[in-house]
C-alpha cells in the first residue's frame, strides 16, 4: 500500500538538463509533509505533478556537497 505524502516547490532554483519527453532534472527547495524545506535534485515532469526518485540534503549536506565540488 503507498503510503500518503505531500509537497510543495518553495523555490524552484534550477534546471540541469531536459530530456526529450519534457521531463526536467531540477535543483528546488522543497518541503516535503509540511516540514521545513531540504535541497532537492530529481527529475520532474513538466506540470510537476510526477516526479522521480532524487536525492534531498539538509544545509549542512548541501554546504559540504558545495565544498567538494568547488575542491575539484
Amino acid at each position: 500500500m503507498a503510503k500518503e505524502f505531500s509537497y510543495e516547490i518553495v523555490e524552484e532554483i534550477g534546471v540541469l538538463s531536459q530530456n526529450s519527453r519534457g521531463w526536467q532534472k531540477e535543483l528546488n527547495l522543497v518541503s516535503w509533509n509540511g516540514n521545513p524545506p531540504k535541497f532537492d535534485l530529481r527529475d520532474w515532469a513538466p506540470d510537476h505533478e510526477k516526479m522521480g526518485k532524487g536525492v534531498t540534503l539538509s544545509n549542512d549536506e548541501f554546504e559540504a556537497l558545495k565544498k567538494l565540488l568547488l575542491s575539484m
